[in-house]
């Protein structure tokens, strides 16, 4: 019996492969490549090339690998880009994790780990922000994945497929081995951005907003390292394996970096002077998120193993400093 990983040629997901090969579970890669990449799906890893829309390549997929559960990446993720193209997101967000439901309820495919978003919160009401907070996304990316939570549970109730979402902040760095990382075009992450004006691909970074209530003027953001995201997919899973009911989890580090304190790091272990510019605050950036991991602690035992920023900018900059055009370099 197979795992399916929908999106795993993609950042998150071809770490999250590399886990669970390195685990020594049998793992099949679904991508249509539009944001992945081939050569970050390891050697000896099945890749079908296919859409989450196309329900019959689905269906042959789980039927042709005996799949038995389901971790689902596969999802258009740029904010921007959802408010001015809702309809790109609804179709495969949403249309695409009901067709992905459809093969599994057809396939007799019973759990799935979903790769869910803080945006599900909106501008939060607290910090930190705990699974109890309110949901009021307030962007379409962030209401398609709150969509897909709730059909998850109905699927559960009617269909008897477990789920756990898990609602993550902001994914950082790369595998330790530096043979894969962030690699997106474009590029809209902070850290990544950093890379490259250190590598002399950008002029400068654009810090937006530095009158922030913040104790350097600039935003706040909980940044995960994204091998530990990987883990926690793979914690999620066995819960399921095991039994465990369904379950909506965030994923956070419980404290909060600014985007100097970013920028600063990344100048300290690349010995590299980054240029910056000043510019307006970009609308509905809060001040601070930060999130509360206590309930997947509690209940899974998650632990996070690179929490310091430098943990998470080394390994970025070893990825980037050996491939500094990403997966083109391979």
């Amino acid at each position: 019996m197979a795992i399916l990983v929908t999106g795993g040629a993609g950042y998150i997901g071809s770490h999250t492969v590399r886990e669970l090969v390195e685990d020594g579970r049998d793992v099949v890669v679904y991508d249509n490549l539009s944001r992945g990449h081939r050569e970050a799906v390891g050697e000896g890893t099945p890749l079908v090339v296919g859409d989450i829309n196309d329900y019959i390549k689905l269906k042959e997929t789980m039927q042709k690998y005996a799949i038995d559960s389901v971790i689902h990446f596969a999802a258009e993720s740029q904010v921007g880009e959802s408010m001015a193209n809702p309809e790109k997101y609804y179709f495969n967000n949403v249309v695409g994790t009901l067709n992905l439901l459809k093969a599994m309820k057809d396939c007799d495919v019973k759990k799935i780990v979903f790769s869910s978003s803080a945006a599900v919160y909106g501008e939060p009401q607290e910090i930190p922000i705990t699974e109890r907070c309110p949901k009021n996304p307030t962007s379409v990316y962030g209401r398609t994945k709150l969509m897909v939570e709730k059909i998850l549970v109905d699927y559960d109730v009617a269909y008897g497929i477990r789920h756990v979402a898990l609602r993550y902040f902001n994914a950082a760095g790369a595998h330790v081995s530096g043979e894969i990382g962030e690699d997106h075009t474009p590029e809209t992450h902070l850290i990544p951005i950093i890379m490259e004006v250190a590598l002399g691909k950008r002029d400068k970074i654009k810090i937006f907003g530095t009158n922030y209530p913040t104790p350097d003027g600039t935003c706040i953001r909980d940044y995960i390292h994204v091998t530990d995201l990987a883990k926690a997919h793979i914690l999620a899973l066995d819960w399921l394996i095991n039994g465990g009911p369904s379950r909506a989890y965030n994923l956070g580090n419980e404290k909060g970096f600014s985007v100097l304190e970013v920028i600063e790091t990344v100048e300290r272990i690349t010995g590299i002077k980054i240029p910056r510019e000043d510019t307006s605050r970009r609308l509905g950036d809060p001040a601070v998120l930060i999130a509360s991991s206590k309930k997947i602690t509690d209940e899974l035992g998650w632990i996070p193993r690179y929490t310091t920023l430098d943990d998470m900018v080394k390994t970025a900059w070893n990825w980037h400093s050996k491939n500094p055009n990403g997966f083109n370099d391979k």
